[in-house]
């Protein structure tokens, strides 16, 4: 061996002496860090299983948070954790979508998530038809949490979703069309529907008009294989859960209580104090969250609507309550 190649190897076996050994509590820390994590991965694999979460909201949430449990969790995990897909199956879809065993969720290049994304998409529909029985779906939450604005956008984006009716008390306001938007009757005619068993679900909300769901129309869409979407309050959920054990209930969240308070705020509709009043009633709502099959958090809107509309296509078994 050369001087040279004697003073390097020396130099190098100094150097790796003088590196600084990490501080036991350093190694503990990352060791648990590391622990967590997978137990993080774990649980979002066991709730794409169950149908807790949506795969493609996993997707969306690891394109969000590459270093996140969704963004680390890897491919070939992501996808055996699908029902019905096992590793022969898996290995196929990721060469045909030229995707790499090796990759993580969060690490896809943009073509490589579309692609997947549309894989995901349409094995729902072919899910949803073989399946052939239609779902109604109940969305339910506390106040200002934008139930309205997801509903909407459902209403918008996805046609092939019924949207029940309500009858109600109050009067139209301005824009609003009878048989539209609501079935508006007086007091005398909402008490004979009541008296008939007409309503599927019906409730006095904020302590002023009723609101209820008529049997029939929702009967009718079922019938012929279209899923139904009921927008209503806690009192109506918990109606259909008694009538209906089938139906799925979603319970929507917010992201966290400041973000529910800056929206009621924010809306400026309401006095000081009727906020103060709905807010109250919030904390109460938000206990309820228990009650239901299902929670989706209203992150984004467009986001929150697709996994709503993804659960329609959720086998009932899956969802079924203990």
């Amino acid at each position: 061996m050369s001087e040279l190649e004697t003073a390097e190897n020396g130099a190098g076996a100094r150097g790796a002496q003088s590196r600084p050994t990490p501080p036991d509590v350093d190694r503990a820390a990352a060791s648990r860090a590391a622990v967590a994590a997978r137990r993080a991965r774990a649980e979002l694999k066991a709730q794409i299983t169950s149908g807790a979460r949506s795969a493609e909201s996993v997707l969306d949430e690891g394109a969000r948070e590459p270093n996140g449990p969704a963004g680390t969790l890897r491919v070939t995990d992501f996808l055996l954790a699908i029902p019905a897909i096992g590793v022969t199956k898996m290995k196929a879809t990721l060469e045909r979508l030229e995707i790499s065993q090796v990759k993580r969720v969060g690490g896809l290049g943009r073509h490589q998530r579309a692609r997947l994304r549309e894989f995901l998409r349409e094995r729902a529909r072919l899910s949803s038809k073989a399946r052939g029985a239609a779902r109604l779906v109940v969305l339910a939450g506390p106040t200002a949490v934008g139930k309205g604005t997801v509903s909407a956008y459902i209403r918008e984006n996805y046609p092939e979703v019924v949207f029940s009716v309500s009858a109600t008390t109050r009067k139209p306001r301005p824009g609003e069309v009878d048989g539209v938007h609501y079935y508006f009757v007086d007091d005398a005619e909402f008490d004979r529907m009541i008296e008939a068993g007409e309503f599927l679900e019906w409730a006095t909300v904020h302590n002023m008009s009723r609101y209820g769901t008529p049997r029939a129309p929702v009967r009718d869409a079922l019938a012929a294989g279209r899923n139904v979407l009921l927008e209503i309050d806690l009192q109506g959920a918990r109606q259909v859960r008694a009538n209906d054990p089938d139906a799925l209930l979603v319970f929507l969240a917010p992201p966290t209580w400041d973000e529910l308070v800056r929206r009621l705020i924010g809306r400026g509709t309401e006095s000081p104090e009727e906020q103060r009043r709905r807010l109250e009633t919030a904390k109460v709502e938000l206990a309820a969250e228990g009650e239901f099959d299902r929670t989706v958090v209203n992150t984004t809107v467009p986001e929150a609507a697709r996994e709503v509309v993804d659960l329609m296509s959720v086998p009932l078994r899956a969802h079924a309550r203990e």
